[in-house]
């Protein structure tokens, strides 16, 4: 087999990282969370639960993968044995195939939203003509195919040549583009005290279901799921800092969420639209900001724009982690790297039309695929890693020291607690498909 695959240097590292983590979960989901489950109280609640779960998971999960320099099906076999460790790994990577291609439909209706708004802008004669288009099939589905040979090919070029670079330019573009669009938007009177009330935080908004939405989105939003965060932990080098790096990719993935919200809540109240219209935010209500608000088409454009770049590297992210993961188990079926990736392209192929034309499949699908196959993915990981390998592994790996009360504590919460919240938010999602919320 080819020598593995190693990051150029610790800058790329950190952008690819970045890159994968921030997506559509924080461009998309992270705003209208926030409008639907406490404002500011949620935020708060969120970042507590990112700081003491997701980054911790994150360190774990780059452990498993580094200590093993596999993805998922060759870390779960090292880690737990080579026929249930196989299993858990083919699952997770046949999880994270259906999600991708249902997430390329959704990047679609993303770059098609951006595109139009380009071309056309939103306006009262032109939104109607955009929500056809929007709900045609086959014109999502030929974007999401597009799409799809754009982030094959990435893929085939490799780490370096091919992750890296894309991610090295459309990381910082996004930051760019969304720091300028939020100095615009705080310029329009009014927008600077909607968005000051509407981040001081009322805990008495919070519920038990709010705090459980505040834990479910720390996990989802940085790619945890003992897939994304795995391969990409194969490929750091063994001098980087698994902690430093969690903190980075934690820091830079609430960023990101913070950004897309402070653009889209001040602008949603200064025009006196529904905040809490869920899922449908993007491309229900802000197709009439975008027509309301002054410069709206160049606005809109540019928020489209750097969304769609940073929701496609989502996508390039989850095409590596079924390359990379299946080309490691070549000893068992043969199959090259270069042969993988036209493979699988085919059956992402195949695997789109379902939701292409019946987009109302996606809710579902992601119940399953998405949160809840996520969520047990990483629970799995976090036991393979400190139950499988154990605690010298686990801390060498984190710590390069496998003694000391912080790294002993820091393996507790790796092992138990963790895991434990993990499953906490895999029965409220269980508990939310049987009673339909």
């Amino acid at each position: 087999m080819a020598r593995r695959q190693i990051f150029s240097s610790n800058t790329a590292t950190l952008l690819t990282m970045a890159g994968a983590a921030i997506g559509l979960g924080n461009v998309w989901r992270f705003p209208y969370m926030m409008g639907s489950y406490g404002g500011s109280a949620f935020l708060f609640v969120f970042l507590i639960f990112m700081l003491i779960f997701a980054v911790p998971a994150i360190t774990g999960e780059w452990a498993l993968g580094r200590e093993t320099r596999s993805g998922a099906v060759g870390s779960f076999a090292k880690a737990v044995g080579p026929i249930w460790g196989r299993i858990i790994g083919y699952l997770l990577i046949f999880g994270v195939l259906v999600a991708n291609s249902y997430y390329l439909i959704v990047i679609a209706n993303v770059v098609f939203s951006s595109f139009f708004s380009v071309v056309y802008g939103f306006s009262d004669e032109t939104i109607p003509a955009y929500k056809e288009l929007l709900s045609d099939g086959a014109t999502q589905y030929s974007i999401a195919a597009s799409l799809l040979l754009l982030a094959l090919f990435v893929v085939y070029r490799g780490l370096n040549k091919g992750i890296e670079k894309v991610s090295k330019i459309f990381v910082p573009f996004f930051f760019v583009i969304m720091v300028s669009l939020i100095s615009a938007v705080f310029s329009i009177d009014g927008a600077m005290a909607h968005a000051a009330e509407f981040l001081k935080p009322d805990f008495t908004r919070l519920t038990f279901k709010s705090i459980f939405a505040a834990m479910g989105q720390a996990f989802f939003s940085v790619g945890l799921g003992g897939t994304y965060i795995l391969i990409y932990g194969s490929y750091m080098r063994s001098e980087a800092s698994l902690v430093k790096g969690a903190i980075f990719t934690g820091v830079s993935d609430t960023s990101a969420a913070l950004l897309a919200a402070l653009f889209v809540i001040p602008t949603i109240l200064v025009f006196g639209l529904d905040l809490a219209s869920g899922p449908q935010l993007i491309f229900v209500t802000l197709p009439h900001l975008f027509n309301q608000m002054p410069f709206g088409q160049i606005v809109g454009s540019f928020f489209l724009l750097a969304f769609s770049l940073v929701a496609y590297l989502s996508a390039i992210g989850a095409i590596e982690v079924i390359v990379g993961g299946v080309s490691d188990d070549f000893d068992k079926h043969k199959l090259t790297r270069n042969r993988v990736v036209v493979l699988f392209g085919c059956i992402e192929l195949l695997l789109m039309i379902p939701t292409a034309f019946k987009p109302e499949l996606i809710a579902t699908l992601d119940l399953f695929f998405g949160s809840g196959l996520q969520v047990l993915g990483s629970c799995m990981a976090l036991l393979a890693l400190t139950w499988g390998l154990g605690r010298k592994k686990t801390l060498m790996q984190i710590f390069g020291r496998d003694d000391g009360i912080v790294p002993r504590f820091f393996f507790f919460w790796l092992q138990w607690v963790i895991p434990a919240a993990l499953i906490l938010v895999l029965i409220g999602y269980v508990y939310d498909m049987v009673n339909g919320g």
